[in-house]
């Protein structure tokens, strides 16, 4: 299988073969067309996903259905690997979705290849208004080794990222714990103080979780919880640029403190492209999504309840709102999150790389939205646009 792209930076045309899921050579093309064909990049990493179009990876059962679903979903996004994400709710439910989850891969369904892994965002999480966003408090809890233990042979060892509150009781032997299984653990829905902070990341913490959201609404101008990890430089931290969790000119502010420590996530929910007005989920109650794409607990406008935007418009947002260009923004959701989750040969287009590519159109001075052309996982091209 060939592929031709420009790859973004260098506007080179290259040419790129892939043969038993990986690719084999990539060689540059002359091309008196090249302005014409897509952007070429490695394949788009989305480390925080919910749901999409319609598919709920939370709901009050994760059928196999949703879990192809969501994944045949984010491919026409662009989106070639992501964590599935678990958050805060009976033990039983949670069990139960990654259960399927790992079923899912062990079946080796439809692009089962697209699962990295599990994104556990919760239970251990504040249970404080605001902090806990849209995580239902009853289930918010301390950590519990034994528990995890038993969600992770639930999830055959998939579970690969934890999202907790480090001011939880137990939190820093918990961190140490999961940090020699080598999962990724991750700051977020909290009220930690900068000494419960820096004792988290002693312990093994490496990133925040949506730095800026998961707060409540109102808080100290400095210190709090969110300068702290937006200083420390031992963070990483994801964002979501999808024009409402954080303002653009927050976003441009705290992408150029991280710098080349900044992530992108959808945190996209089952809501996503779907049409405005007023829904229902087990995670949040109800829910409206506005015709500004904002989604929002109906009980308070203030909460908000997830995103319904994918990678593709937080790359348009990056490049409108902050310093980045295109290359740096396709960064942010290719070669910056395999690193964070240690996978040294994925985000990168190299040889002896797994074959996940995303072609796609988009001019910034033209174009208010990025178009998908192709999208490949493995060496095999899994979406393709109709036009």
């Amino acid at each position: 299988m060939v592929w031709c792209g420009r790859i973004a930076g260098t506007n080179e045309a290259v040419e790129i073969t892939a043969e038993q899921g990986l690719i084999t050579s990539i060689r540059n093309v002359e091309s008196k067309q090249a302005e014409h064909l897509p952007w070429i990049s490695p394949g788009w990493i989305d480390l925080q996903v919910n749901g999409f179009g319609g598919y709920d990876l939370n709901g009050a059962t994760t059928t196999l259905e949703d879990i192809e679903g969501v994944t045949r979903a984010l491919l026409a996004q662009g989106v070639t690997t992501f964590l599935p994400t678990i958050i805060t709710g009976h033990y039983n439910r949670m069990q139960q979705a990654v259960a399927a989850i790992a079923q899912y891969c062990q079946d080796s369904h439809f692009a089962s290849d697209s699962i990295l892994g599990i994104h556990l965002e919760g239970p251990y999480l504040s249970s404080e208004d605001g902090s806990r966003g849209a995580h239902p408090r009853e289930y918010t809890r301390d950590p519990d080794w034994v528990e995890f233990q038993r969600l992770q042979d639930a999830a055959q060892g998939l579970i690969r990222m934890v999202t907790l509150a480090p001011e939880r009781v137990g939190s820093v032997g918990f961190i140490e714990k999961l940090t020699e299984q080598g999962i990724i653990v991750a700051i977020g829905h909290t009220m930690a103080t900068e000494e419960e902070l820096d004792a988290a990341v002693k312990a093994g913490a490496t990133l925040s979780t949506h730095l800026g959201n998961g707060s409540q609404p109102i808080l100290p101008r400095h210190p709090n919880y969110i300068w702290n990890q937006l200083a420390d430089d031992r963070l990483w931290a994801t964002f979501i640029p999808d024009g409402h969790h954080l303002s653009p000119k927050v976003l441009k502010a705290m992408t150029r403190v991280k710098g080349e420590k900044t992530i992108f996530v959808s945190d996209c929910t089952q809501f996503g492209g779907m049409a405005p007005g007023e829904y229902t989920s087990l995670i949040g109650g109800k829910v409206v999504l506005t015709e500004t794409g904002l989604l929002h607990t109906a009980e308070n406008p203030t909460i908000l309840a997830g995103s319904a935007a994918s990678l593709a418009m937080g790359i348009v947002n990056a490049i409108k709102y902050t310093d980045m260009d295109l290359a740096e923004a396709l960064d942010t959701i290719t070669i910056r999150p395999a690193t964070v989750m240690n996978e040294s040969a994925m985000g990168r287009l190299k040889v002896g790389s797994p074959a996940h590519l995303t072609l796609f159109h988009y001019d910034p001075k033209r174009d208010s939205k990025v178009t998908i052309q192709e999208t490949v996982v493995s060496g095999r091209s899994v979406f393709r646009s109709p036009s």
